[in-house]
């Protein structure tokens, strides 16, 4: 059990009392061991030990040592030479044996109470302290300046008052600066260990030049500490063999910054933020590529382009839900499946979407109805095309196609360049586009594809509605709308351009009828996300324009009304357009304008390499 000197608390090990003396008794502390009195000068407090207690003559001794933290006596006059400071501070030089080896009394281990040791000529190695011809290392300083702390409870009385009244002879101590940090030291000693620890540090040899020195000890008071436990830095992983190097050690990291092996080489806080930053850049280029891929993932799905299967697998699919859910049995699932290849084998639509008479409907419709409008124009005869279950959701543009197909078999301008007097299926439509693509047509379009859509359910537009028109000889041409031209979001430019469109089929009449029907094939309307097909116009008394809009994502039988008489008013409501029905950011419309000869057919298709549109405005 160790027991303070200043205060007598009892502590179990000296890092406990070395922690204790170095907060509790701060600098310039003074107050008397023995009873409650404090706050007086160190000449004071030994003519008050003296003088109050003199009945107690082995604490005058300890009375006698006390100094403050900062390495210097309390009082002004209080100063004494090194060999007083001898006498005083190690009684066991006087030959007389301790009984209490084991107590570290000093009250602070700071420099100023190490620095109250210095060899003695005569001492012996038996007394802790070296003999003048001896190497003082580190570790046996530390070890003989804790065995010179330690006092015996037998001093005579007479002997400690007579070592007292040696204080007497004030002189001024020499302070020793560490060439290395900032640190001064009040004995060349104690700066030598101090330098030595530097060194050991920037050579990264703590550890091991701690283990190393040990057999070097040659001092009886270091070998005593053989049995102690070892001391890590809590900040660093260096060892040392005693709270003393311990304390040393952990300054060094405060006071510094952590120099040295302990924290690594300098610059090592700028080396930690650049690593950081391309840390956090490398994860956010993960993130951003992880973030592409998911919206290109979701682009592919959107167009059809994930590999989910084309218009025969969704077909399949929708008839094998359809048997789980026992709608259908398992023999007609494969009787409509063998129907299904037959015709996607002839390459002919089946028609089952198809919806025939609409045009001459609406002629006789607007004969007798709708006075309100000055003028009617409509297309030659179209069929119309609705989705199925094997294009829905993706078959818009296959739809769109097959009405202007369905037309220009009706016009004898174009009926002899189609080879198939019917309808194509749309995975024949696809075929149809990579053939085009084959002869050079469009070549960003099929890479754009992959050179690939039989198969899959990819969305086309109008640059391959072009493509297809270009590949069977029919002349065409795109006008982009890319922006709206009136107020609202409103695109007036694209009814205008329209009524143009119709008008040139009756431009030698100067008075034209009021209901017309051309001989023009209808325009193919295409927007972000769908497309339609306008198949007239109409023109009100007070000069608006209304569009006529077959729309292939209608409901066969919701078309199929307008071949009635009792249900065509409702139904022309529901293909009319007005501008503010059309609000688009852009539209682009496909128009035919005749046939092409095999030379411009040839021209087209070097000009297709990049697709010029006509931009409106």
């Amino acid at each position: 059990m160790l027991t303070c000197e200043i205060c007598g608390e009892e502590m179990i090990l000296a890092e406990d009392l070395q922690t204790h003396l170095l907060l509790s008794h701060l600098e310039n502390d003074m107050h008397c061991p023995l009873c409650s009195l404090s706050g007086v000068s160190y000449d004071e407090l030994c003519f008050h030990i003296s003088s109050a207690h003199p009945e107690k003559p082995h604490r005058e001794l300890g009375a006698a040592h006390l100094t403050s933290t900062s390495g210097c006596s309390a009082g002004p006059n209080t100063s004494v030479t090194e060999s007083e400071k001898l006498q005083i501070s190690h009684p066991c030089s006087d030959g007389v044996s301790s009984d209490r080896a084991g107590e570290v009394t000093p009250p602070s281990v700071s420099s100023a109470h190490t620095d109250m040791v210095q060899p003695k000529q005569n001492s012996t190695p038996e007394s802790g302290c070296s003999s003048p011809g001896e190497t003082w290392s580190p570790e046996t300083r530390q070890e003989s300046v804790r065995h010179c702390y330690k006092h015996d409870n037998g001093v005579k009385s007479e002997h400690s008052k007579t070592k007292a009244t040696q204080l007497s002879s004030p002189r001024k101590e020499k302070l020793f600066s560490c060439p290395m940090c900032s640190l001064v030291c009040s004995s060349c000693f104690i700066l030598q260990e101090h330098v030595e620890l530097h060194l050991q540090e920037q050579h990264s040899v703590a550890g091991s030049a701690l283990e190393a020195s040990s057999p070097a000890m040659t001092s009886p008071s270091a070998s005593s500490l053989s049995g102690e436990r070892r001391m890590e830095c809590p900040i660093c992983s260096v060892v040392c063999r005693d709270g003393f190097s311990l304390q040393e050690h952990v300054e060094l990291h405060l006071d510094h910054g952590a120099a040295g092996n302990c924290a690594g080489s300098p610059g090592s806080d700028l080396k930690l933020a650049m690593q950081l930053q391309r840390e956090e850049e490398q994860r956010r280029r993960q993130e951003e590529a992880q973030q592409e891929s998911e919206e290109f993932k979701k682009l592919q799905r959107q167009f059809g382009l994930d590999g989910r299967g084309g218009y025969c697998r969704q077909i399949e699919k929708t008839m094998e839900r359809a048997v789980a859910r026992g709608l259908m049995a398992p023999a007609e699932f494969h009787c409509k499946r063998a129907e299904m290849m037959e015709s996607l084998a002839s390459g002919v639509d089946d028609g089952r979407t198809r919806t025939q008479g609409v045009i001459r409907a609406l002629y006789e419709y607007y004969q007798t109805e709708c006075r309100d409008c000055v003028h009617v124009w409509l297309s030659a005869d179209t069929d119309h095309y609705c989705s199925s279950v094997g294009d829905k959701g993706w078959g818009c543009g296959y739809r769109n196609f097959q009405m202007l197909i369905s037309c220009l078999h009706r016009i004898d301008t174009y009926s002899p360049l189609l080879q198939e007097k019917e309808v194509p299926s749309i995975p024949q439509v696809q075929s149809m586009i990579e053939e085009a693509w084959k002869e050079g047509l469009d070549p960003q379009g099929a890479s754009h594809f992959n050179q690939r859509l039989q198969g899959t359910r990819a969305w086309i537009g109008a640059t391959e509605i072009y493509t297809l028109l270009t590949s069977l000889g029919i002349s065409a041409h795109i006008i982009d709308f890319h922006q709206p031209t009136g107020s609202g979001s409103t695109h007036p430019r694209l009814f205008d351009w329209v009524k143009q469109y119709f008008c040139q089929s009756s431009r030698n009449n100067r008075l034209p009828p009021r209901l017309i029907q051309t001989s023009l094939p209808p325009l193919y309307l295409q927007h972000q996300g769908h497309s339609r097909s306008i198949v007239g116009l109409e023109q009100k008394k007070n000069g608006s324009l209304c569009l006529l809009v077959l729309d292939p994502g209608s409901k066969a039988s919701d078309i199929r009304k307008l071949l009635s008489g009792d249900t065509i008013s409702a139904a022309v409501r529901h293909i009319r357009k007005l501008p503010g029905s059309l609000k688009h950011k852009q539209y682009q419309v496909v128009a035919v304008h005749g046939v092409l000869s095999a030379e411009e057919k040839q021209i087209s298709i070097l000009n297709s390499r990049t697709l010029c549109a006509e931009r409106i405005p």
